[in-house]
């Protein structure tokens, strides 16, 4: 039998399935990346809510996994060398389930970085700025009277919307023809943005016709369907 009890994390959500990859997350756009990614490669996992807004990624036991305090975090027991790993963040655990399978990233160097450098794109672009969008717009920043902020993470997000529009015509999916994680990392925030944050309006996302497609096109994949709510908020 697997033995978890290198991993504090495991004291507290304790594995049921110890041999399945541990996905401990909780269903935001970061959360939501990796349960995608784990329901189409067909991996067997076991998913543990951690809830955010109980504050339970800041306890020492998911700390003792993930520094950063933030979901979502990853145990494979049968990581490199048979050997278990723990991971956090959800761009190195995707890179890094795609390495494991083979699958969700294109095999020739060249667009391989091309779609490593898209995930990126999400990490350091769309993530934090569509972040700042809900804050401000829907969360506690707009009772803030100074509108400047809201006005600037819009713009900026307006922006790299039509990046990606522009990306995204007379293409499927972001690498063409090929469904990839580069997909997989921007579904989920790109559906929060004119879902749950309730900006359509603020960022004028029927204008972008490419993004609106993809969009419908990656939410009706069935594997996208089941990640979306896993795990379970309870």
């Amino acid at each position: 039998m697997t033995d978890l009890s290198a991993f504090p994390i495991a004291t507290r959500w304790p594995a049921s399935h110890p041999d399945r990859i541990q996905l401990y997350s909780f269903p935001t756009p970061n959360g939501v990346k990796v349960s995608i990614a784990l329901e189409e490669l067909g991996l067997p996992y076991e998913a543990h809510a951690v809830n955010i807004g109980k504050k339970e990624s800041w306890t020492p036991e998911f700390l003792s996994l993930n520094p950063n305090g933030k979901i979502p975090a990853m145990i494979d027991p049968d990581g490199p060398g048979g050997k278990p790993i723990g991971l956090f963040e959800s761009g190195a655990i995707l890179l890094y389930l795609t390495d494991k399978t083979g699958k969700l990233i294109p095999a020739d160097p060249v667009r391989r970085y091309e779609t490593i450098q898209w995930v990126f794109f999400q990490m350091a672009s769309i993530g934090p700025m569509f972040g700042q969008v809900g804050f401000f717009h829907k969360f506690a920043g707009r009772e803030i009277a100074d509108k400047r902020p809201l006005a600037r993470y819009r713009d900026e997000s307006r922006r790299l919307i039509g990046v990606l529009e522009t990306r995204l015509k007379g293409r499927s999916w972001i690498m063409d023809d090929d469904y990839t994680i580069a997909d997989i990392s921007m579904l989920g925030w790109v559906r929060n943005l004119i879902g749950f944050y309730e900006a359509r309006e603020l960022v004028g996302f029927d204008d972008f016709r490419n993004v609106a497609a993809w969009l419908e096109r990656g939410l009706a994949r069935p594997g996208v369907q089941k990640g979306l709510s896993i795990p379970a908020r309870g």
